[in-house]
């Protein structure tokens, strides 16, 4: 599995595409709190340390030639690193985050004001959700986590402001307490034959929410649990790069069998929080027909 972007001679059996991201740099990253499996205050850990795997994750995003904006780190909030928790960007319009846990609310008013200030239309959320970590965009439909953090009412207000299919899948292992710790989405826009294609944990998940997946992506990889424990499910693609946890080595030989090109990158220190690649990654979503329904809708 390599650490750097792939040689750009090298011709790609899938079609990598544009991204456009919104990261936090972790100038305040720390543990003083526990709000999931992955927390234990009571251990040390190393900012600086954090803050260079988390450039490194950057470099690998500017070689691949990604568009990144950065949203201010803000003093006493720790976990906005996790920019997929902000909210969800889709069609123009930003649905804000509503976090469960008192320690991380004051994110969501953070990131809708560089929303707000990006020119993006602002829904503020009614129901508790935690933004890109629970939904993720697969061609036109929004697959929606809950059992842990974002309620499941959030997916119908998520669906009266796209206008778009919302697909609820319930999460049953508290390891996996975010949709992005137990999917990994692998085509961010269809493939030539209009499908897309994802990775999962088959444990993550209760019997309805399998046999959805099932029906939807016969032809889905199945990540092992050994690389699910250390998120390496938590990664984001362009469509043939797939940044992820250096150490999920079996995934990456899926994702290679696959024809996708695989890219480890090591943010250990981050994984102390119980976050990675995909968790620092907000996916900002090409404008498109949602805005004039988000509109409607009266959001700001």
């Amino acid at each position: 599995m390599s650490n750097t972007a792939p040689d750009s001679l090298t011709a790609p059996a899938r079609t990598a595409t544009k991204r456009s991201i919104l990261m936090c740099k972790p100038t305040h990253y720390t543990v003083s709190y526990r709000i999931n499996p992955w927390m234990h205050p009571e251990d040390p850990t190393d900012t600086s340390k954090a803050v260079q795997q988390w450039q490194s994750l950057v470099d690998v995003y500017e070689q691949l030639g990604f568009d990144i904006q950065y949203i201010e780190p803000v003093e006493g909030l720790p976990d906005m690193v996790y920019a997929a928790n902000g909210g969800f960007v889709l069609d123009g319009v930003a649905y804000g985050a509503k976090f469960q846990y008192p320690e991380r609310q004051p994110e969501g008013p953070a990131y809708m004001d560089w929303f707000r200030s990006a020119g993006l239309t602002v829904a503020e959320p009614e129901e508790t959700n935690e933004g890109e970590g629970d939904f993720l965009l697969v061609g036109d439909t929004i697959f929606a986590g809950t059992g842990f953090r974002s309620d499941s009412t959030s997916h119908e207000e998520l669906a009266r402001i796209y206008g778009r299919e919302v697909v609820t899948l319930k999460l049953i292992n508290p390891n996996f307490y975010h949709l992005d710790t137990a999917i990994a989405v692998l085509d961010p826009e269809p493939a030539a034959d209009g499908t897309s294609n994802i990775a999962y944990l088959e444990s993550a998940f209760d019997e309805p929410s399998l046999a959805i997946l099932r029906e939807r992506f016969p032809d889905a990889i199945i990540a092992t649990e050994e690389d699910a424990a250390i998120l390496g499910l938590n990664s984001y693609s362009d469509g043939y790069n797939v940044v992820i946890a250096s150490r999920a080595t079996t995934f990456a030989e899926q994702l290679k069998e696959k024809g996708y090109n695989p890219i480890g990158v090591d943010l250990s220190e981050l994984l102390l929080g119980g976050g990675g690649v995909k968790c620092c990654t907000l996916d900002l979503h090409p404008v498109g027909t949602g805005t004039s329904v988000a509109r409607s809708l009266g959001v700001s």
